[in-house]
């Protein structure tokens, strides 16, 4: 049985090329049956028949009010949330939403090559990744730091790269629970090659998962 999925990209801000790569990624992986929509009306609608709603590289101010009460309620009643990169740089006028994802993107320097370290590998968003990672993105940096509300699992090494601005403790991925809700984010993502690397896939399809709780389905639990 596959994972049904809302994969929304709405976008009112900068638009990440690498979107269309995105979405045909995670059709490609063949366990989720992906709804894909920038339609905001899409949000308003009853969100139950899906396991998890993913904000793909989503910017700016992208729902509705009836929009933000339905993604509100589908998580605090157990739905899945995964954001993925620029999901971090939407919603800025709604608080709740700041509160749900664990923090908001701040910045970032260049695109270019840096390491990730993996912090936590009992997790299905990472226990396939080396302890460093090597990857190529922009490095996001977050207007606060999200370790005393999240569970950190990868963070971004400073010293590797040009322009990080959090210091010796940069969180990059992470998870979370939000009332009765998982929610999973990824600061990953920018390149359109990212999105055909397969450990990036991998670590996408297991915070996707876990957010979704296909893990604890499968096992029966």
């Amino acid at each position: 049985m596959t994972t049904r999925l809302l994969v929304y990209t709405r976008t009112t801000d900068y638009r990440h090329d690498s979107i269309p790569d995105a979405v045909t990624a995670l059709r490609s992986l063949g366990q989720y049956t992906v709804d894909h929509t920038e339609d905001p009306a899409t949000l308003e609608a009853p969100l139950d028949g899906y396991a998890a709603v993913v904000f793909l590289s989503t910017s700016g101010d992208v729902l509705t009010p009836a929009g933000r009460e339905r993604l509100a309620g589908y998580v605090e009643t157990g739905g899945g949330f995964a954001g993925v990169h620029a999901a971090a740089c939407t919603e800025y006028d709604w608080p709740y939403y700041g509160e749900l994802l664990g923090a908001r993107f701040a910045r970032h320097p260049d695109l270019q090559p840096g390491k990730a370290v993996v912090e936590d590998r009992d997790h299905p968003a990472t226990r396939h990744l080396p302890p460093v990672w090597d990857f190529t993105d922009e490095w996001y940096d977050f207007r606060t730091n999200p370790r005393h509300r999240v569970r950190v699992l990868v963070t971004a090494d400073e010293s590797s790269y040009d322009g990080g601005g959090m210091g010796t403790d940069h969180p990059l991925v992470w998870c979370r629970r939000h009332g009765a809700g998982r929610v999973f984010y990824t600061a990953l993502g920018h390149t359109a090659q990212a999105y055909r690397d397969p450990d990036f896939l991998a670590h996408l399809r297991g915070g996707i998962d876990w957010a979704a709780g296909t893990e604890e389905r499968q096992a029966g639990q």
